[in-house]
């Protein structure tokens, strides 16, 4: 009986740090120079569940492009960010070849984006850490 409720401790602490490791957020920051021709590029990777960078600081009134593609995995993923009042509106499915999103920001702000996908009955990506913020600056 004590080593059957010491396994259940041990199982539950086990569970929690897991959960704990997942719900952590490590900023992984990128911001985007102007190039020659007038536009910001940002390349992005998403993979099991996850965006590198997961930060991107961009100008506003300045031309994006997000080049983003899949580091592998059999998870289909996508990036979603719905902000139309600020000129950002999109939600794209990529894959191995990267997928090149533009948009110009009107809006100074801080902009959520994530991963829409789920797998039936598990945890969304996002919830699995698959998510990050724009930030449009001056």
């Amino acid at each position: 009986m004590y080593t059957m409720k010491l396994l259940l401790l041990t199982g539950m602490l086990v569970l929690f740090g897991a959960g704990a490791a997942l719900a952590e957020f490590v900023e992984k920051r990128y911001e985007a120079t102007i190039d020659e021709d007038g536009v910001q590029r940002v390349a992005m990777e998403g993979g099991e569940y996850y965006f590198d960078p997961n930060v991107v600081v961009v100008k506003v009134n300045v031309p994006v492009e997000l080049n983003v593609r899949d580091t592998g995995g059999i998870a289909p993923h996508d990036i979603v960010l719905h902000a139309p009042e600020a000129g950002i509106d999109f939600a794209v499915d990529y894959g191995r070849e990267p997928v090149t999103i533009s948009f110009t920001p009107t809006k100074v702000g801080e902009y959520e984006f994530d991963c829409s996908k789920r797998f039936l009955f598990f945890k969304s990506h996002r919830d699995r850490g698959m998510h990050g913020i724009l930030k449009v600056v001056e």
